[in-house]
């Protein structure tokens, strides 16, 4: 009896702690209780650091790249023994192969993860900023060309968080490698054949504008400046936005935004259209609507037809064109939206539905953030 006793009192000192029990019900105090063992932490993952600079091969041996520079001679009337020297100073750039692979493939598309990275606080805060400093641009932008601010704003945002991250690779080097070593994949003739129009444009670009080519730095692609034109769109589309009598898509953010928008007037943003360029959509069981997805970057059925094969939309979409857009979340249901041709505008940008719509995302979240509507970029009907 005496030693139950002295259990009980035992348990009724210690009876505030959650702590595990001994075999009879009692909880043991703190000094008795199992350690727990600690969670192992996986080990990070080094990223190993992106070699910018590459090495030297010597492109002025390869065969294609003596074809090409005879041809840039005969074509451009470049000067062949310049042309030499020039490329005995490019370098091959590992880094730019390994970055132009596609994703290994298995892994599921999710909109909303690629979203939380591309619509963050940094780029909505910059983009808030941006468009605060380039107020007056953004708004001649609009007026001249008919592509919304938020638009402008949001492709920059992407692009480069506002000049932020403009590329450290040497173009030269970069577009050299990817003309000549392009990595294998089923359109590898045609992709170097691209790169092959890239280089020559930069250096059709550089002898217009007296630019050592040399000099110039952008993406692991060849894109350059805030907006990231390649270019051969830079040769096309860019304009002297702030009347400097030069173009400057590093440094000048009115230049940026005057060729943003020239670009997407270029590859068919219609001002006439007018309202946002895509409508949140709900599809029906039937699935009547699955022939009218993957019907290429541009806009086809009417919404009539759209309604009459199963997809509706919370706000009444206007008598348009329109492509039905789909936005896998891996394992979560797929969005579905209506988007208009000046949706499929901005995919000439990049041609990804992703991409697209995280533009129209991020300049509605900047728009927000200012204090601005926030239906002119998606209707949602929420």
């Amino acid at each position: 009896m005496k030693t139950l006793i002295t259990a009980l009192l035992l348990s009724a000192a210690t009876i505030s702690h959650a702590a595990p029990v001994d075999p009879y019900g009692y909880k043991l105090p703190p000094s008795m209780q199992p350690k727990k063992k600690a969670k192992k932490t996986p080990p990070k993952k080094v990223v190993p650091a992106i070699d910018y600079v590459g090495e030297y091969v010597n492109f002025g041996d390869w065969k294609d790249v003596r074809a090409f520079l005879d041809d840039l001679t005969t074509r451009d009337g470049f000067d062949r023994a310049e042309l030499t020297t020039l490329i005995n100073q490019v370098r091959y750039v590992d880094a730019a192969v390994q970055l132009v692979k596609p994703a290994p493939p298995g892994k599921p598309k999710n909109w909303q993860a690629y979203s939380k990275l591309m619509i963050d606080p940094v780029r909505i805060d910059a983009g808030t900023k941006f468009w605060n400093d380039n107020a007056e641009a953004l708004s001649r932008a609009e007026s001249l060309y008919g592509v919304p601010a938020e638009i402008i704003v949001g492709i920059i945002g992407i692009e480069t968080v506002y000049g932020r991250n403009t590329g450290r690779f040497r173009v030269l080097d970069a577009l050299t490698t990817l003309a000549f070593s392009y990595p294998e994949a089923p359109q590898r003739r045609e992709r170097m054949e691209f790169f092959r129009g890239e280089l020559e444009a930069t250096l059709l670009y550089a002898r217009q504008t007296g630019i050592d080519p040399l000099s110039l730095k952008g993406s692991f692609a060849g894109a350059l400046g805030m907006p990231q034109f390649m270019p051969s769109s830079l040769m096309k589309y860019a304009v002297d936005f702030d009347g400097s009598g030069a173009i400057d898509l590093q440094n000048s953010a009115t230049d940026a935004i005057g060729s943003v928008a020239a670009f997407l007037v270029a590859h068919g943003w219609q001002r006439e259209l007018g309202g946002p360029p895509v409508y949140a959509a709900t599809v029906s069981p039937n699935r009547a609507w699955e022939t009218m997805l993957n019907q290429g970057l541009t806009a086809k059925y009417r919404a009539s037809e759209l309604n009459a094969a199963g997809v509706t939309t919370a706000v009444p979409a206007p008598d348009q064109l329109y492509g039905l857009v789909d936005l896998q979340n891996g394992a979560d249901p797929t969005e579905y939206w209506l988007a208009n041709n000046n949706f499929f505008a901005v995919t000439q940008y990049n041609r990804s539905y992703f991409y697209a719509m995280s533009v129209l995302e991020l300049g509605r979240a900047v728009r927000l953030s200012r204090g601005g509507a926030a239906t002119s970029t998606a209707a949602s009907g929420m």
